[in-house]
């Protein structure tokens, strides 16, 4: 049998086709992508003889999830490895006038070479070595499907004693609607073909610590990423009565002083830290000019997560949220003494489901019903959106409420997994090291990948109080988007991340590093496969 994907040159050629098959989230190209990579897996015999062992699945929207799984012939081979990736990317606009030729590496790595002056002097410095691959794709993450199908072929080849199941999903860069509708599919496959899951593999690229790193660096998990968002609910007036009145942007001033880099809620865990909490949106709620002052505003908060779940989260979140508010009612009380004008009551800090319980108290249920519908259906507003508003409706029905903060949570949720522990997971970054050791390239072990990573959808093992705190305070719960934390806690085996080498993901200058992807690191997953079907030992 020739084989199609097993060199340097074929691995290359495959991954310019892939990147060219354009799949932004959301895209027409998103939903075409996993019906072309079927049609390209049946080039190999082995599934136009097993057509029943690679489907499509249905996520949301048109947009599907594809598998292609390697069965050895014996059936008493239960052991299988997940290999999972995503494809799509994200959006284009930063090339500007290249845009045309984001999704085509060869033209692009050419003309970035015409109008270098205009990248950053690594990026130029990288261009002009050669050794680099530009292109939307290139690094996150179509390599690592390139991969994973390299791998696939290689297995049904030579007819390793493993199973293989390749996994790859649409919309991991927003809101892992893939990965999320798959859980019950992977047990489904499970139960179906009697396969024991051995391993969780993604091949995420592997990604810079700091300016000028050139370190490969391979993760035994991944963080957890929550968003915690608040509601900023004041009182309207005209701006030529302002005392009249109190801002939403005024109180909202505070908090984004205490949540932005705030140490709270940094964790440390296996010489590790969380990045510092950011804003990921901060916006008022006025949908046009006038001279009322906006009286609701939001902001939502990126934090990363080791150890802490939603509950503990929450709580940080709520103390903060409480010291900010003291120091902005001070403030607005001093103001009041100042001008010799009575105040508002003082500011409210609740929960969204205490604020939901209070309305649905007050209201009889159609009501609450229609106006969720009337969110729900609107189609220009995405979850966070119609977080956002559903916390704000309820507001509205209960202005004797106001002042106040409602807090609430607004989706994506990623649980944090680590395999650390795991002796395999260990024997495996031994043999990865050696095998950079023998390739001159420096290999190094992180225990928790930092970024957003589908692996965060297995081998969940938090409480009920934690499952109970998200679902209570996220607004759309139920309605557009739900966790399967159930089927998380079935899907139970050690998590590994190794991927290719690459700098500036989701930037115009992504670039991938040839000899690594294509050599040094198809390397590393042969040794990676050999540890794990045979449970051997790394090679002396």
């Amino acid at each position: 049998m020739t084989m199609l994907w097993s060199s340097p040159e074929a691995m290359e050629e495959l991954l310019c086709e892939l990147v060219g098959w354009e799949s932004r989230t959301f895209s027409q190209g998103e939903r075409d992508f996993p019906v072309k990579l079927q049609e390209k897996l049946k080039l190999l015999p082995y599934f136009k003889e097993h057509p029943n062992q690679i489907n499509l699945h249905e996520a949301d929207e048109g947009r599907r999830s594809l598998t292609a799984l390697y069965r050895h012939s014996d059936p008493n081979v239960t052991k299988t490895i997940v290999m999972l990736s995503h494809f799509d990317t994200v959006q284009t606009e930063e090339y500007g006038h290249l845009t045309p030729f984001a999704f085509d590496p060869h033209a692009l790595t050419t003309m970035l070479a015409e109008v270098k002056e205009t990248l950053p002097k690594v990026a130029r410095d990288d261009l002009d070595s050669g050794e680099y691959l530009f292109g939307r794709g290139v690094m996150d993450m179509k390599m690592g499907l390139v991969l994973h199908m390299h791998l696939i072929e290689q297995a049904i080849r030579e007819e390793w004693k493993v199973n293989l199941l390749l996994l790859t999903v649409p919309d991991e860069e927003v809101n892992s609607v893939g990965m999320r509708t798959m859980l019950p599919h992977l047990l489904t496959i499970q139960e179906g073909f009697d396969l024991k899951y051995s391993l969780f593999f993604n091949s995420e690229p592997s990604f810079t610590q700091r300016p000028g790193d050139e370190t490969h660096y391979i993760y035994t998990g991944t963080m957890g990423k929550i968003m915690p968002g608040a509601l900023f609910f004041g009182k309207e007036t005209h701006v030529g009565e302002p005392l009249s009145g109190i801002t939403a942007s005024y109180m909202s001033s505070y908090l984004s002083q205490d949540m932005e880099w705030n140490p709270a809620f940094r964790e440390n865990e296996l010489g590790e830290s969380t990045p510092l909490p950011v804003s990921l949106q901060l916006k008022d709620l006025k949908l046009e000019y006038s001279t009322q002052t906006p009286y609701r505003a939001a902001a939502l908060y990126n934090i990363f997560t080791m150890k802490k779940d939603a509950a503990s989260v929450m709580d940080t979140f709520e103390a903060v949220v409480e010291k900010s508010v003291a120091r902005c009612q001070a403030d607005y009380d001093n103001l009041c003494e100042r001008e010799n004008v009575q105040g508002f009551p003082a500011i409210r800090v609740v929960r969204y489901d205490e604020l939901f319980r209070y309305v649905q108290d007050k209201f009889d249920d159609t009501l609450v019903e229609e106006a969720t519908r009337l969110i729900l259906d609107e189609t220009e507003w995405d979850d966070r959106d119609k977080s956002i508003r559903m916390a704000g409706e309820w507001m509205l029905l209960c202005p004797e409420l106001a002042p106040a903060v409602v807090l609430f949570y607004a989706p994506p949720y990623y649980p944090s997994v680590n395999s650390s522990d795991d002796p395999r997971c260990q024997e495996a970054v031994a043999a990865m090291k050696k095998v950079g050791e023998e390739e001159g390239l420096p290999v190094e072990h992180i225990h928790y990948f930092n970024g957003i990573c589908d692996l965060s959808y297995v081998n969940y093992e938090k409480s009920t109080n934690e499952l109970e705190a998200y679902r209570q305070n996220t607004p759309v719960w139920g309605h557009t988007y739900t966790v399967p934390f159930e089927a998380m806690s079935r899907l139970q085996a050690p998590v590994l991340n190794i991927g290719p080498f690459g700098k500036d993901p989701h930037q115009r200058t992504e670039r991938l590093h040839r000899h690594n992807a294509f050599v040094h690191t198809p390397k590393m997953l042969h040794e990676l496969m050999r540890i794990w079907r045979t449970e051997g030992k790394v090679r002396s």
